[in-house]
């Protein structure tokens, strides 16, 4: 059996800088983790993630203008529809035989490149999967079979949340799998008062503001909140919502609902991709942020909220539940309207707000990168058991 002294490479496959958003940041801050114990690492990313047709938003790409720095390298090499790439990976990996390769699955479309990678690499190199989802969010016809195809030539897991290790355990039989939460992201600037975060986005000083955050997508219920705002216990509220995100849904949609609902005056939108050096204007200037989701797995905007200090009012879906102390880190309940909008109210009519404050101070400290990274090492120890 390996001590952690004697791991000495650990490759991450998945993207990372100049793709952006979530899995992209965790997977630098992982990397950088690792670093701090002394083992060389790597990000093999893609030269393609999504082809343009696939691909709701804008960009796939930072906009930012800064290069950050990393004490690692970032190769951009892996094509997810070009079989070449993926015999190239795969030379390239066993060319520097790391001890272990770390693969971010997320959804079925990475299986086919991700599969076929795995199943070139020399025996010798651990196979870990690092799953955000199981089963996805959105379904479609072939997803299981694809996600057997990579999961079966695996020889660890890695899990964030009980939701998926369930799944999981749907496809594999085995004991070498892990449930590691979500740590904090620690990329994001600094907080700011809230007034300067206010004035910053020209959003109104002194009443209150719930941040909707992050991509919008079908499943993470933004009708539900719509609807929740509209319900009779909160027409007297004075209270706004600050929808802040690159819409992935039927954009009209939404803003048909708002018409119909007669709730234009509480809503506040920033319909943009977020890049990170604006994340900290957002949760600064928010009293509170909510996540009204039909299903969850994980959420790393939750993790970025505990960074900024901000309680959450989160359905008790998947592993939000996980992550949320009702009435002591923000307000849970249940995927519907009416419940969504009692749990507003609580909050609304919360005078003690710095307690939920002081208590997220506290349960955070639990969601550290060298925890993960420590208990990721542990996995290819037990592997190599």
């Amino acid at each position: 059996m390996k001590s952690s002294s004697q791991i000495k490479k650990i490759f991450v496959v998945g993207p990372a800088y100049p793709y952006r958003g979530g899995p992209a940041r965790f997977n630098e801050s992982l990397c950088k983790a690792l670093c701090k114990k002394n083992i060389e690492t790597q990000i093999i990313s893609f030269t393609l993630q999504y082809p343009s047709l696939l691909f709701p938003g804008t960009s796939q790409y930072e906009t930012s203008d800064v290069t950050p720095h990393f004490p690692f390298k970032i190769i951009r090499m892996i094509n997810t529809i070009s079989p070449v790439s993926w015999w190239k990976t795969a030379r390239y990996i066993n060319q520097h035989q790391p001890d272990a390769v770390i693969f971010r699955y997320w959804l079925p479309f990475f299986a086919p490149a991700f599969g076929t990678i795995s199943r070139l690499l020399h025996s010798s190199i651990k196979i870990i999967a690092l799953t955000d989802n199981i089963i996805p969010h959105e379904k479609r016809i072939g997803d299981k079979f694809l996600t057997r195809y990579f999961l079966s030539v695996c020889d660890g897991f890695i899990t964030m949340s009980d939701k998926v290790m369930n799944d999981l355990n749907q496809f594999v039989h085995t004991e070498n799998k892990i449930l590691i939460p979500h740590p904090l992201y620690e990329n994001y600037p600094r907080a700011l008062s809230k007034v300067d975060a206010r004035k910053k986005l020209n959003l109104p000083e002194n009443e209150k503001i719930l941040l909707f955050f992050g991509l919008i997508r079908s499943y993470k219920g933004l009708d539900i909140l719509l609807e929740a705002i509209a319900k009779e216990n909160l027409k007297n509220k004075k209270f706004y919502v600050l929808i802040a995100g690159e819409f992935y849904d039927d954009k009209d949609k939404y803003l048909q609902l708002i018409q119909q609902l007669n709730i234009q005056d509480k809503i506040i939108l920033h319909d943009k991709y977020i890049p990170d050096e604006e994340v900290g204007f957002y949760f600064s200037a928010a009293d509170v942020v909510i996540q009204p989701y039909k299903s969850a797995t994980n959420s790393g905007v939750s993790m970025v909220s505990y960074f900024y200090d901000k309680p959450i009012i989160s359905t008790n879906v998947g592993g939000l539940k996980e992550i949320v102390i009702d009435e002591k880190t923000g307000w849970l309940c249940e995927p519907n309207a009416q419940s969504v909008s009692h749990a507003i109210q609580k909050f609304l009519n919360t005078t003690n707000i710095e307690t939920f404050e002081n208590n997220i101070r506290l349960f955070k400290q639990q969601f550290s990168w060298e925890n993960f990274a420590d208990k990721t090492i542990q996995l290819i120890e037990k592997i190599d058991a």
